[in-house]
């Protein structure tokens, strides 16, 4: 599974000529405003419409919520800058394990796919489809929960319908995307526009400053810390569009502009969706509410309050799609480096999309679905997932000192990625002393992975029985799924194989 017994066994995948035949390779078929719709997508989901009170309840005042919303978009943008210059000088897909595994190392970026792989994306896409089972279902049972196996069977459509949209078209993904982004953005507007609304009739008054920072309980300051924890998590997915850097049209700038516009769009959004939530919503109901848009939408819409839940099932909806997108080019991208069977590493002859590596995308969600205690296992990966955040821009600045006359077409001062690790490492400390327990269940989850790497990757010399089965294995998907090699590695496979005979 080495990288470079993965490139070496390229060799006896194609029976002809590649010059005799078109060659088969991922599309550049993401234009900027798709690319944005992926940032946006996948940063917003559920939560500023189900449940922005964490923020609230920690930070202890109106006022201060407001500027952890806004210090925590800050701080991600900072973070997405960082990303945006990695992103152009590494461009591949994979976005932080590629940046991980380059910069670090193959066992330092193994664990990245490892930790994602096994818990992160497969638990988010299966929380995020309950979330849109839940609201969709919700019209229909008014004055009770949906029952449970109808919440797993509506979930397990959504990822199966979006899994086959994305097997079928890049094309058909990105526009479902847009579609979606585009819903949620304008459920956001109007509430947004119903919050101005309620400020001209004279509905300010948790705005006005001696209200505002009126604390609702004694500050403290692990308490802010925590609002801190909770707004950045809020805009977790700021990263996904490194992902897919080798399908976006022209990258070297259309990764940045879009980082640029999404951003500070994204958090212009949770400021004001929270400013307009204050101006129907006491402090207190906010607090007590367990979905602060549909409460929001029941006080100010009427007859019309329907559209709340619905706009949080479409907005899911979107989020499932963003996810099952991207994080499919992450098991792309780590088995064409030899972390993952190679099969993933392969793309429909004809659609060129990677559907094996879509496929265990669904399957790996799916299971997820099955698990009883789901949420606990995000809680205990969390933490490992911000530390590689912090791990790959310390990569940025190791790469700045180590090649720093490689090619950037975009490089930022190294005051940016200062800022992002004295924040990210009190986070971390924060997120230590409060939950150790928690941490170090997830590091362990982490290092789990050290034996699969031995085994998988850094042995080479397996008996022949296995790489025999292995590769059976192999051709058997590869027909099943009428896939191939991307044509890159076909001649990486042809260029080794010259040079071995």
């Amino acid at each position: 599974m080495s990288s470079g017994g993965a490139r070496r066994r390229t060799a006896s995948v194609p029976d002809s000529d590649p010059d005799s035949e078109p060659v088969v390779t991922l599309k550049k078929e993401i234009g900027l405003l798709s690319a944005c719709g992926i940032v946006v997508g996948n940063i917003i989901g559920s939560g500023i419409f189900v449940s922005p009170k964490g923020v609230l309840e920690n930070s202890g005042s109106v006022g201060l919520a407001l500027i952890v919303w806004i210090l925590t978009g800050v701080i991600t943008a900072i973070g997405a800058l960082c990303y945006a210059e990695l992103g152009v000088t590494i461009p591949k897909s994979g976005g932080d394990y590629s940046y991980v595994n380059d910069i670090f190392g193959g066992l330092a970026g193994f664990l990245r796919l490892w930790i994602a792989v096994l818990v992160i994306y497969p638990t988010n896409q299966a929380v995020i489809a309950l979330t849109f089972a839940n609201y969709a279902l919700q019209p229909l049972f008014p004055s009770c929960f949906p029952p449970e196996r109808a919440l797993g069977l509506l979930a397990a459509v959504c990822l199966l319908l979006l899994t086959w949209i994305n097997c079928s078209s890049v094309r058909w993904a990105t526009r479902v995307q847009d579609v979606f982004t585009t819903g949620k953005l304008l459920a956001l507007g109007l509430i947004i526009i119903m919050g101005i609304v309620q400020i001209c009739k004279g509905h300010f008054y948790w705005l006005e400053p001696e209200h505002a920072f009126h604390p609702l309980q004694p500050y403290d300051m692990g308490r802010i810390a925590l609002a801190v924890l909770q707004g950045s998590f809020a805009y977790a997915g700021w990263n996904f569009l490194n992902y897919v850097t080798e399908e976006l049209i022209d990258p070297y700038r259309n990764l940045p502009r879009a980082i640029f516009i999404s951003i500070p769009l994204v958090t212009f959004v949770y400021v004001s969706a929270n400013i307009a939530y204050v101006t129907a919503m006491t402090p207190q109901e906010l607090l007590a509410s367990n979905a602060v848009a549909v409460t929001f939408g029941e006080k100010l819409l009427g007859v019309m309050s329907w559209l709340m839940p619905i706009s949080v099932a479409l907005s899911t909806f979107g989020g499932v799609n963003g996810s099952l997108f991207t994080s499919s080019r992450l098991f792309f991208a780590g088995a064409r480096e030899g972390h993952l069977p190679r099969l993933l590493a392969m793309i429909h002859v004809n659609r060129c999309t990677p559907i094996p590596a879509l496929l265990i995308t669904c399957i790996s969600a799916l299971l997820m679905l099955c698990v009883s205690d789901i949420y606990t296992l995000i809680n205990y990966v969390g933490f490992i997932n911000y530390l590689f955040y912090g791990v790959t821009v310390a990569g940025q600045i190791v790469l700045r000192i180590r090649e720093p006359d490689i090619y950037r077409p975009i490089k930022v001062s190294l005051a940016w990625p200062a800022v992002f690790l004295i924040f990210w490492a009190f986070l971390l400390i924060f997120s230590l002393y409060s939950e150790p327990v928690v941490c170090c269940i997830g590091l362990a989850i982490m290092l789990s992975g050290v034996p699969v790497y031995l085994f998988g990757v850094y042995w080479e010399n397996k008996p022949k029985s296995f790489s025999s089965f292995v590769a059976r294995l192999t051709h058997l998907g590869q027909k099943l799924c009428l896939v191939v090699y991307p044509g890159e590695d076909r001649e990486d496979g042809n260029e080794d194989k010259e040079e071995d005979g």
